[in-house]
């Protein structure tokens, strides 16, 4: 959850809507790092702090099915799974604004 408010902070919060309070506030450190940049850097934070966590689960979970415990092997084929989902739309596009999308005919 926290991955994901970070990331919504940075994507929509940052990038997509600069406030004047947020532009303003950060004005000492956009002199050195643009507003998008900084955006950005909020996102791929959000989405480190969603995958991490979840790699380490499945690491932990493969580990213990591999050795002592036989029945994690679920847990770790779903935290897993969840690790490179992540890790997947994270390296998605964004779909074209509408006006530059082609028209099916």
């Amino acid at each position: 959850m926290t991955g994901i408010g970070w990331s919504l902070y940075g994507g929509l919060g940052i990038v997509g809507q600069p406030r004047y309070g947020t532009a303003r506030g950060l004005a000492d450190v956009i002199k050195y790092v643009p507003l998008d940049a900084l955006g950005w850097m909020w996102v791929a934070l959000g989405f480190a702090a969603l995958g991490v966590p979840a790699g380490l689960w499945a690491g932990a979970f493969t580990e213990g099915a591999a050795t002592t415990y036989p029945s994690a092997v679920g847990s770790a084929c779903g935290w897993g799974a969840f690790t490179v989902g992540v890790v997947l739309v994270s390296g998605m596009d964004d779909p074209l604004p509408p006006h530059l999308r082609k028209r099916g005919r």
